[in-house]
């Protein structure tokens, strides 16, 4: 009956959102799940392509919405905008090779731990940049602090992931 409920509700809602259907329950799996990440992995590329090329008109009307932006100019909110393009380009690329690595079956294995640890530095690189164009800007903090947030969080996935590695491979040796 739930699982009805929720076909009626995607079908009337959203009909173009409605996926394949057996017995009335919407079917998704792993690879499915994968295959969304890279999409979305790839989709934030393209997006960040484009903000690299046009930060500049981009950047202009954006800081007149401010008076405290308005009165710093335009050259630092570029400099934040394109030094923090750096490590982001780094972060989705890694995180694209991890995703790569996954749908092949290499799941916990040490390049993955590799990759994460990569992905947490470049959130913490991201947090610095936040951090000193704060002194400039003072909301650069929110965003800084949700960078060192989310390196944070890498940070941990990334020990459970290298312990993981290790438990698997004494495995591996146990005959």
């Amino acid at each position: 009956m739930y699982c009805n409920s929720i076909f009626f509700v995607i079908y009337f809602a959203c009909p173009r959102l409605l996926f394949v259907l057996v017995e009335g329950c919407i079917v998704w799996n792993d690879s499915k799940s994968l295959v969304l990440s890279k999409v979305f992995v790839i989709t934030f590329m393209v997006l960040l392509l484009v903000i690299v090329i046009l930060a500049p008109g981009v950047v202009a009307p954006l800081i007149k919405m401010s008076a405290l932006a308005y009165s710093v100019g335009r050259a630092y909110f570029l400099a934040t905008v394109y030094s923090g393009c750096v490590p982001i380009a780094l972060l989705l690329v890694c995180l694209y090779i991890l995703l790569q690595r996954m749908s092949a079956g290499s799941v916990f294995v040490k390049e993955n731990v590799a990759c994460l640890r990569y992905i947490s530095w470049c959130c913490f690189a991201g947090a610095i940049i936040c951090f000193v164009s704060a002194l400039y800007y003072v909301p650069w903090l929110a965003v800084g602090a949700a960078a060192a947030f989310m390196g944070l969080i890498v940070r941990v996935i990334k020990n459970v992931f290298a312990k993981a590695v290790s438990l698997q491979n004494d495995a591996d040796l146990t005959i």
